[in-house]
């Protein structure tokens, strides 16, 4: 009996992995939500120009970044599949492909507005070129990526009003916070396959450690006070209502649950279900923003 061959995936899913474009759809829906802060309508051409541009300039950055850690990637289970380790790729074709892609969302972004451009551009630089590199010398690569990560609401805010602010600031604020458990229970779920490149991502050198669940915990809570600054903003300058407020403390508190049982228990599965939480908790904060804000 012959062996069954098992098909190699497309092109086209090779790029959606090299450009991570699920993990983009998160990064556009924070972007969006920042410009309904910032305005009550978006006409269809910023509309395009922000999605698609968020899009391909996501992308891009996760292009760069797979270019850089191909090697690493191939060391790890949950990376040794992807199109440039396996060599199903060439580096010449992913920085094309990725070159392209930051070209025109640089542009589309550039088009929205110059600050809106330069939001982009500094999400794309410090994401290759400081965050990259920095993850396989230090911890403190976690606290360099949570400046992109944090970007895209500030970004659409910025690209909605043509201002910077304090407005935009507390978006920023929100999304930073939050990156930390979020990063950091990816880092705990996957700390023994980082550990095969060299990655250490906890906050700690020990790993999985009390420590490394006390600081995850701190922080998942200061996500709290985090949420309510768009609420909090003096002279009556306030982005949202009470509801808002309610509704990003019952937020906080839920996602601060798992987080504690990961400092009591040290578990896996604890962090597992800290990493899914991060995933709802971010969005369910931000469209209750947009919500509240609504007359």
């Amino acid at each position: 009996m012959s062996a069954t061959t098992v098909p190699s995936p497309s092109l086209l899913k090779d790029i959606a992995v090299l450009f991570k474009l699920r993990l983009g759809t998160f990064v556009v829906l924070s972007a969006v939500l920042g410009w309904f802060m910032g305005t009550d309508t978006i006409a269809l051409l910023p509309f395009l120009e922000l999605t698609i541009g968020g899009y391909l300039l996501t992308g891009a950055s996760n292009g760069f970044n797979q270019i850089i850690e191909r090697r690493n990637d191939a060391k790890m289970g949950r990376t040794a599949d992807r199109p440039l380790p396996t060599g199903r790729m060439s580096v010449r074709t992913a920085a094309i492909l990725s070159t392209v892609a930051g070209t025109i969302g640089l542009a589309a972004l550039f088009h929205l507005g110059t600050r809106a451009g330069l939001l982009g551009l500094l999400a794309l630089l410090s994401y290759v070129l400081a965050y990259t590199p920095l993850k396989s010398r230090t911890g403190f690569s976690v606290l360099v990526g949570a400046i992109p990560g944090a970007i895209p609401p500030m970004l659409g805010y910025v690209a909605a009003t043509h201002r910077f602010g304090i407005e935009p600031g507390t978006l920023f604020a929100v999304q930073f916070m939050w990156q930390f458990p979020h990063f950091w229970a990816i880092a705990w779920v996957a700390h023994e396959d980082y550990l095969k490149a060299g990655y250490r991502m906890l906050p700690f050198k020990e790993g999985r450690s009390a420590a490394s669940a006390r600081q995850i915990l701190l922080y998942t809570m200061l996500c709290i006070p985090a949420s309510l600054l768009p609420w909090a903003l003096p002279g009556g300058d306030a982005m949202v209502g009470d509801t808002a407020l309610v509704i990003a403390v019952l937020a906080g508190v839920g996602f601060c649950v798992p987080a504690f049982r990961l400092w009591r228990n040290l578990e896996v599965a604890d962090a597992r279900k800290l990493m899914f939480a991060s995933f709802l908790y971010l969005p369910i904060v931000q469209l209750t923003y947009v919500l509240d804000k609504m007359p």
